[in-house]
């Protein structure tokens, strides 16, 4: 019996048509996977060695920062392999104590990723109880070497406490304790605008010489596992640095 072969339009034979199909998907799927990461490969890429240090933490936030201020961001530590990975558990290398000022994430402004930094965020960065707790957690609990107490330029709770201290105002509901908590930090030898930047980095010193005062923090500090360190975000410019 001889053998019919089914041509399609135009005359090529079906099985000529099939390779040249898979030929071509092969080709397709190679290009794809030649740009496209491994998952292996995406997890390598993605982690991380970790800071120890209060030095290599502090040293690891200025090179974040500076990728972020000079737009060169890497936005790392996001691949599917950490994902995974962080489902065990989280071992952040620092605690950044900010402000709720949309302005100013600390991921971003430290150019930082999933598991790198734990943040604790209030109002001109006053402490309370769930705060301290939150940073007691950090520390005691999961080893974090550094804590960063990071304020910032035209701050809006800083700017409250001294335009209420100064007409004599009281603010409304719970806004009052924050301006009670940064009201000891008013810089009364400037005026103005002056006196609102002046007393957001006397806040700062402030807030980070009462986590200083802790017994739990100090114990650390006093071991050298622990820095606390104070330090301010300017927006027109992005750039952080340390204040004493």
């Amino acid at each position: 019996m001889s053998t019919v072969r089914a041509n399609r339009p135009g005359g090529a034979p079906r099985r000529t048509v099939l390779r040249t199909a898979l030929a071509g998907g092969a080709a397709t799927a190679g290009a794809f996977l030649a740009t496209a990461p491994t998952a292996a490969a995406e997890g390598r890429a993605d982690r991380r060695p970790r800071p120890t240090t209060p030095a290599e933490a502090l040293t690891e936030l200025a090179a974040g920062n500076r990728r972020w201020r000079t737009f060169r961001e890497r936005h790392p530590h996001e691949g599917r392999v950490l994902r995974q990975e962080l489902v065990g558990g989280q071992d952040p290398f620092a605690l950044v104590l900010g402000c709720i000022d949309s302005r100013v994430p600390p991921e971003l402004v430290f150019d930082q990723g999933l598991g790198d930094l734990m943040t604790v965020r209030s109002a001109g960065e006053v402490l309370d109880e769930a705060v301290l707790g939150s940073i007691a957690y950090g520390v005691l609990e999961l080893g974090i070497p550094l804590v960063l107490v990071l304020g910032h330029q035209s701050c809006g709770a800083v700017a409250a406490a001294v335009e209420a201290e100064e007409h004599g105002t009281h603010l409304p509901a719970h806004i009052q304790y924050l301006a009670d908590q940064i009201t000891p930090a008013i810089d009364h030898s400037v005026t103005g605008d002056a006196r609102v930047d002046a007393t957001v980095t006397a806040n700062v010193a402030l807030v980070r010489s009462r986590l200083a005062a802790e017994p739990d923090l100090a114990a650390k500090v006093a071991t050298g596992d622990l820095a606390i360190v104070g330090a301010r975000y300017e927006l027109v410019n992005q750039r952080v640095h340390v204040v004493d």
